[in-house]
This record gives structure tokens, C-alpha cells and sequence, in this order.
């Protein structure tokens, strides 16, 4: 068996453990090596690698850890008989009272091996744990909301594991007492009682979340008539878009070195070097098996990124898997639809690294934290923008102030004379504002 005793922590984690005078979880971590379980581009190293990172983000001390490789996981019990009973003596000697499973398990699965560890050993998997990482971090009203629902989706079926409880209190055969004629109904009626609730407040949820994309179409309709472009920054967790925000609007952003610390889109107002005015958007980051219940639940959240008018996928280019998180990026992507969208590479994190990086004809390189790359980089995305614009040119009378300014502010202009009876201009506009142009400026030419 393959372990390791290492007490990592969580400085968000620690900080609330302090406040609150608890001692933080001691957890033990596995991995299973197989053909189902690790693609070609992750080793199960890697990804046990990154589960402890997740578990420092949740605030757990990793106390031990175990991988296995087997043909296939186990269609019971996830892992084999005997790897199982030798974590269970290894858990009882370190004192861990928790397993933490680097896949996502059946509900089957999950209740056998329950089953055969000592009593009181909690059993959760990948995809528990991203969920309570993603409940942490969700402050606003719809990431309470798109959380809570993800997290029923993902518990309705497993209702029989987490509350045997309740099962049990009836005296049922269920939660297995031995009780007689009379004994056993109760525990399945209050079982289905758990269920109907939990389905009444997931179609609650559902309601409240439907609103909140219908308002926000709306706002996305008034935003596309102001002209102003949209861009979503998105990419693997810790990648660097929080800290790209805050270099691009030169405005106070949360930073943390740690996964999944945004989760509520924040946009913010860049003036591109043509004075140009664009909206940068930071959404939440993707990681590898990102649970399909938070996809979900977050499709409103992630129509952002659908229609934004382009998409830069940062990328950590100091990461040794970073081809890895492309990957996985690209495939929530693909998942959510995302494919005519003009997307543009950024490799980040240049700062850290001994080479020219991954500089190509479709990518840019940078770093945000020194800013290099930032001036290239806004270029590109200008030029980028100014293939869906519309070529102006004519006079614009001096009483027409206001319009002068919105061509300042949305477009990017090649020419501009004062003349004594107006201003004479050639620009790049957006559409919207090329049509109300059209009344005050002669449009010569057009793309």
C-alpha cells in the first residue's frame, strides 16, 4: 500500500477553524488506477495531486493516502475486497473517520463500502467534495441557489446511505432491525417523505434559477443594444483570471492562490488602446469531471460565456499538465456548446517560467501578475473585436456631441478632421451603433 502522512491546510480553511475553535477533519485519500477511472493525459498521481488541493481548498488535513491498480473498478465496492480492508486498518491507526474517493461512486458503491468499515467512517467521493468546496465559495443569492441544486440533484438518489437514520428510527427492515408484521412500513414512508420534499425544493430551485436567466437574457439584450462587446475569461481553476481582471481594469479584484475561488461572474470596464470601451467578464473555472449536476445547475452562469462576443481561455503555462486542463477545458466547452465562438489562448503565468513560453499565431502570451504581455494582448483582442464591426465614414454635424462620443467610447476610429461644419470620420463601429449613425452620417463604406 502506497501512503503518505502530510498535514496540509487550507489558510482560508485554518483561518475559520481558528474562529471557530474546531480541530479541521483529518481525511484519507484514494485512487484507483485504471482504464475507466484516469484518461491518457492524467495520471492517477496527477489526479490524487490535485485532489489534495482540493482538500486543502475545503480546509481538510490529508492524513494518508492510497492508490490501487486493478483492469476495472469494482462493480460493488469501487476498489478490491483486500485494498479495502488494508485502508480500513490504516484509517483506524491514523484515527480518520473519513474516506475521501478520487471518482465519482454509484450510490451501490458508495453504501458497500460503508458497509464493510468500521461504524462511523464517513465515505464521500470527487464529486461530494467539489460540491462543498462550490458551497464555501458561493456568496451571492444565484450561487446559493445554483449550489443548493446541484448538491439535491446529486443526494436525491443516495437517500438511503446518508439517512438511514431515519430508516432506522421506525424500526423497519430496511435499516435492518429484525422487526415483524407492522414494523417495516414506517421507515419506507418517512424515506419517501425525504424524497418528496427534496423534489418539491428542486423544482423550487429550478423556478428561481429560470427567473434569474430570463433576467438575465433581458440584461444581455440591453447590453448587446449599448454596443459594447462582452468577454468572458474562463479556463482551469487557478489559472489566473481574477488576477487577469484586476490588471486589465486596474481595479480591486479578489485574488486567492487556491481552486474555485470565484464562483459569482464579476465584470468590470477595460478601455482597449483604441479607446474602445469592452466588458471582461470572469467566470467560474472548470477542472477535470466537473460534476455534471453543477453544469447543470449553472447553465445560467455559463450562457455568459456562450454569448460573450469572444472568449479568452486562459491558460496556466508553469502547470506541468497544462495540455491536460486544455483538454478538459475545451470539453465543458463542447458541453455547453461552445463552438462558433471566436475563443483566444491566453497562456499565462509566463513570469514563471525559463522560455518564450507557447507563443503561436492563435494564442498570446502573458503574465498577469507582472503585467508583461498585457499591451499585446489587448491588441489582439481589439483586432479580434473589429472583425464583427461595421467601417463608417462621413460627416458627423458638431450638434451631434453625444454620437461623437459613443463612436469614441465603442468603436475604434482610423480618422478624424474638424472641419467647419462638422466632424469628418472613418471608424470601426459596432452594428448597433452603425444603424443610428445612419440618420446623422453618411456610411460610404461598410464590411
Amino acid at each position: 500500500m502506497q501512503s503518505m502522512i502530510a498535514m496540509v491546510y487550507s489558510e482560508v480553511g485554518m483561518r475559520e477553524l481558528i474562529e471557530t475553535g474546531l480541530s479541521p477533519e483529518r481525511i484519507f485519500l484514494f485512487g484507483l488506477d485504471s482504464q475507466f477511472s484516469v484518461d491518457g493525459l492524467w495520471s492517477v498521481e496527477d489526479s490524487i495531486k490535485e485532489l489534495v488541493q482540493l482538500a486543502q481548498t475545503a480546509g481538510l488535513v490529508v492524513a494518508g493516502q492510497a492508490l490501487q491498480k486493478r483492469a476495472a473498478p469494482d462493480p460493488s465496492t469501487y476498489m478490491g475486497s483486500g485494498k479495502l480492508k488494508q485502508i480500513s486498518e490504516e484509517m483506524d491507526l491514523l484515527d480518520i473517520q473519513t474516506l475521501i474517493v478520487d471518482d465519482e461512486l454509484t450510490p451501490g458503491q458508495q453504501r458497500n463500502i460503508e458497509a464493510r468499515l468500521p461504524e462511523g467512517i464517513k465515505v464521500i467521493d470527487r464529486t461530494a467534495l467539489i460540491l462543498d468546496i462550490f458551497a464555501q465559495h458561493a456568496h451571492s443569492r444565484e450561487g446559493k441557489l445554483q449550489v443548493e441544486l446541484a448538491q439535491y440533484q446529486y443526494r436525491l438518489p443516495r437517500l438511503t446511505r446518508l439517512w438511514t437514520h431515519l430508516v432506522r428510527q421506525a424500526g423497519g427492515r430496511a435499516g435492518g432491525a429484525r422487526g415483524g408484521v407492522g414494523l417495516r412500513g414506517p421507515g419506507e414512508t418517512q424515506l419517501e417523505s425525504d424524497r418528496r420534499l427534496i423534489r418539491k425544493r428542486i423544482s423550487s430551485l429550478k423556478n428561481e434559477l429560470e427567473d434569474i436567466r430570463i433576467h438575465r437574457r433581458h440584461y444581455r439584450r440591453r447590453r448587446g443594444n449599448s454596443g459594447i462587446p462582452v468577454i468572458s475569461l474562463t479556463g482551469y481553476t487557478n489559472a489566473g483570471k481574477s488576477s487577469l481582471l484586476r490588471t486589465l481594469s486596474q481595479e480591486d479584484v479578489l485574488v486567492e492562490d487556491q481552486l474555485f475561488s470565484t464562483l459569482d461572474p464579476l465584470t468590470r470596464l477595460v478601455h482597449l488602446p483604441g479607446g474602445r470601451e469592452v466588458l471582461f467578464t470572469d467566470t467560474v473555472g472548470f477542472i477535470k469531471r466537473l460534476p455534471h449536476e453543477l453544469i447543470a445547475a449553472f447553465r445560467a452562469t455559463f450562457e455568459e460565456i456562450a454569448e460573450s462576443d469572444l472568449i479568452l481561455h486562459l491558460i496556466d503555462s508553469a502547470h506541468p499538465k497544462a495540455d491536460a486542463q486544455v483538454g478538459a477545458v475545451e470539453e465543458v466547452l463542447s458541453e455547453l456548446g461552445v463552438k462558433d465562438n471566436t475563443i483566444l489562448k491566453v497562456w499565462n503565468k509566463m513570469d514563471k517560467l525559463d522560455h518564450a513560453g507557447c507563443m503561436d499565431n492563435h494564442s498570446v502570451s502573458i503574465s498577469a501578475l507582472t503585467g508583461e504581455g498585457i499591451n499585446r494582448l489587448k491588441k489582439r483582442i481589439e483586432s479580434l473585436l473589429q472583425d464583427n464591426m461595421t467601417l463608417v465614414e462621413g460627416l458627423l454635424r458638431y450638434s451631434e456631441g453625444s454620437l461623437l462620443d459613443q463612436i469614441h467610447r465603442q468603436g475604434t476610429i482610423e480618422l478624424e478632421e474638424h472641419r467647419h461644419d462638422g466632424t469628418y470620420l472613418r471608424a470601426y463601429v459596432p452594428p448597433v451603433l452603425a444603424v443610428r449613425l445612419r440618420p446623422f452620417i453618411t456610411i460610404t463604406l461598410s464590411d
